[in-house]
């Protein structure tokens, strides 16, 4: 299961970001050049949304400590926050994404105190609109604003 994020993950983070960049923007617009440059001000910017409460930053860390994962929660607010989440393409295809997801769908509630999740995911992104059909995770049609009760 993933697990919080904190400031000592950012180096294995940016790793996995740089080394997925052309397997992810395969299926979703890259990040650009941008991201990477101010990549240390945008995690820190994060971390600092996460300690307010504002989103939640869960990664996937395999035994080697390289990620394997990123699961995120934000704008967490009046019980409702948007899921975002990207796997490893070493990863891809073996229920990784699935397992983490249906995971924090289960304690989103418990945690965070969501009633409702929120999910998209594009036309070409088959994976990911198999996964959003898990009983745990949202439901609706492909690239509509997805949603479910948590409760």
């Amino acid at each position: 299961m993933s697990t919080g994020l904190h400031a000592g993950h950012a180096p294995a983070v940016l790793a996995f970001e740089l080394a997925n960049r052309s397997y992810f923007a395969a299926s979703i617009s890259d990040r650009g050049d941008d991201f990477f440059d101010q990549f240390t001000d945008r995690y820190n910017a994060s971390l600092a949304e996460q300690e307010a409460g504002i989103c939640a930053f869960y990664v996937l860390v395999a035994e080697d400590g390289s990620v394997l994962g990123r699961f995120n929660l934000y704008d967490l607010e009046d019980g409702t926050t948007r899921l975002g989440y990207r796997v490893a393409e070493r990863v891809a295809g073996r229920g990784v994404a699935t397992a983490n997801v249906r995971e924090l769908c289960r304690m989103a509630a418990a945690m965070h105190g969501l009633l409702t999740l929120r999910a998209a995911t594009s036309h070409d992104n088959a994976a990911s609109q198999g996964l959003l059909r898990i009983p745990e995770a949202p439901t609706a049609r492909t690239w509509q604003r997805r949603h479910r009760s948590l409760r």
